[in-house]
């Protein structure tokens, strides 16, 4: 019930303030986001088959994102920044829907 409450009042805080993200950090935030999705779904399905631990899930969080975050920049530098950032998608993508996956067979039973 606290991460609900928290989610909300974080949604509220977001559209009264409306922040702003600097232009030179754009390329980075949908990674993250995507990062950040792959170690929450990750979460639910530890959570359902009953080992979910809070050091894997924070440590699972932080490092997805910073290690998408650095090969979005190296991408950048070596000149292919969208085809590395395409790459992070399409891997974190698979590992989201490999958890989907197995947290709608734990659910349905299927």
């Amino acid at each position: 019930m606290i991460a609900v409450a928290g989610l909300i009042v974080g949604v509220v805080f977001g559209l009264i303030l409306q922040p702003s993200v600097p232009a030179e950090l754009q390329p980075y935030l949908p990674i993250a986001v995507v990062a950040a999705l792959d170690a929450l779904f990750g979460a639910v399905r530890a959570r359902l088959e009953e080992v979910f631990d809070e050091r894997v899930f924070v440590t699972s969080f932080l490092f997805n994102v910073l290690i998408a975050a650095f090969l979005v920049f190296l991408g950048d530098q070596l000149g292919v920044g969208s085809q590395l950032s395409t790459a992070v998608v399409v891997v974190l993508g698979i590992r989201i829907f490999s958890n989907a996956a197995s947290i709608r067979r734990h659910v349905f039973k299927a």
